[in-house]
């Protein structure tokens, strides 16, 4: 069983109609494997688009925004965000090969956001248990999602801002509550439901597409 595909292996005088039977005995089988397959692969999929083109779709917290993009007489490309993503392109690049320019300024667009984000989070939950960090960085990591120095520095990987708000929320206040605890007890998470009664479906989703928001952009 593969993506959309059905291959029966049998001996070889063994009949096509006796195939064809054995096959209909499993329908039902077989169109549930494939569902499970499709969904597997969805879940594994990249987010970001093949081309940073015009009308493209842009993932940012948890959904899709359409890429505008407009010729400036500026010397650096501009991002906005309203509703969409607006691209400011300088005029001579307009007629160039401009996908690999424009992803390089989405990034560093993501990262920035990703600060202020993050900054909103920790200043919406540290007080509440005094989990104050030594100070916050946004990180671009390939195997993990936030961490918490022994200096309470608290790290935070910014593709997380393709991800729902929420989960990035979740991140957030996982690595303030290793301000207090340093191990994943029960202590641990009790702490994390504190500010989070939910905490569980956010984690749960990171499982599931985390695979997707770390192929990146």
């Amino acid at each position: 069983m593969t993506p959309g595909k059905v291959e029966v292996v049998a001996p070889v005088k063994v009949s096509e109609h006796k195939i064809e039977l054995f096959v209909r005995a499993k329908q039902q089988w077989v169109i549930d494997a494939l569902a499970r397959i499709h969904t597997k692969s969805q879940q594994h999929k990249s987010l970001a688009p093949a081309v940073y083109e015009h009308g493209a779709e842009i993932p940012y917290q948890g959904t899709t925004y359409k890429l505008a993009i407009k010729p400036t007489k500026l010397k650096r490309i501009k991002i906005e965000f309203v509703l969409e993503f607006i691209v400011h392109v300088p005029e001579i690049l307009i007629n160039k090969d401009q996908s690999a320019v424009i992803k390089d300024a989405l990034i560093r667009w993501m990262k920035k956001e990703s600060m202020t984000q993050v900054e909103k989070l920790v200043n919406q939950h540290a007080e509440k248990k005094q989990l104050f960090p030594q100070s916050i960085k946004i990180k671009t990591q390939r195997s993990r999602w936030g961490s918490c120095g022994i200096n309470n520095d608290i790290n935070i990987n910014w593709l997380l801002l393709i991800a729902p708000l929420e989960v990035l929320e979740y991140v957030v206040v996982h690595e303030l509550c290793h301000i207090q605890i340093r191990n994943h007890s029960a202590q641990f998470w009790a702490l994390v439901a504190e500010h989070l009664p939910d905490y569980q479906r956010r984690r749960q989703w990171l499982k599931k597409y985390g695979s997707s928001l770390m192929l990146g952009l």
